[in-house]
């Protein structure tokens, strides 16, 4: 399963580690259902307590988004069972439309401080911005527009798979406090510039027909 919309030259087996990476983070963030929150998400543990309503929105709905991407951009699935791929397009925008509410709360109560805050905060309004821009075209039959959305969308989804590149490696320099609060604008805004390069070159728009 690869997706259909790469720049030239991308390697597929780059494509493929993402949709490896994006499941095996999914299924791994429900790792709160088998351990405690203070054992398996330390840093997420006041939310947890103090605003558990929001943290379980969040934490259970977007590995939901996550999961589906490597369904949602496959062009076979696109090709043969359309109805499917509405239907799970339907879950994909409805787990983001809470996990991103959800998101913006948790972000504006976050203990990591200000910077973090403000960059966890506006992914989490790009994220539903974009997503909510892709399904208005889809459900207007722009389905060029729809899917150069989607792709936007989906490089803010990825985030939770470029944060768990970055978390160690913050930790291990400067150290998680130091790091973390750019951390939390380097796990999407490089991704979301990347999804613009890729959407800019001259062969995107044949592509994406």
């Amino acid at each position: 399963m690869s997706i259909n919309v790469r720049p030239a030259g991308f390697p597929k087996w780059v494509v493929t580690a993402i949709w490896v990476s994006a499941v095996l983070i999914a299924v791994g963030s429900y790792r709160f259902l088998i351990a405690d929150v203070a054992l398996v998400m330390p840093a997420m543990l006041h939310h947890a307590l103090e605003r558990p309503v929001m943290f379980y929105l969040h934490v259970g709905l977007a590995p939901i988004a996550l999961a589906l991407l490597p369904v949602q951009f496959s062009k076979g699935l696109r090709k043969s069972r359309p109805a499917v791929h509405r239907w799970l397009g339907r879950l994909y925008g409805g787990a983001i439309l809470l996990a991103g509410i959800s998101g913006i709360w948790l972000a504006y109560t976050t203990e990591e401080g200000p910077v973090a805050a403000a960059g966890l905060g506006l992914l989490s309004v790009v994220w539903l911005w974009t997503t909510g821009t892709a399904i208005w075209h889809a459900m207007k039959r722009r389905i060029v527009q729809h899917r150069a959305w989607m792709i936007r969308s989906a490089a803010l989804t990825l985030a939770a798979v470029t944060l768990r590149v970055y978390l160690p490696i913050g930790a291990a320099t400067v150290g998680f406090e130091a790091s973390y609060p750019i951390i939390c604008w380097l796990a999407w805004v490089p991704n979301l510039m990347l999804a613009e390069w890729i959407l800019r070159r001259p062969a995107r728009v044949a592509a994406v027909a």
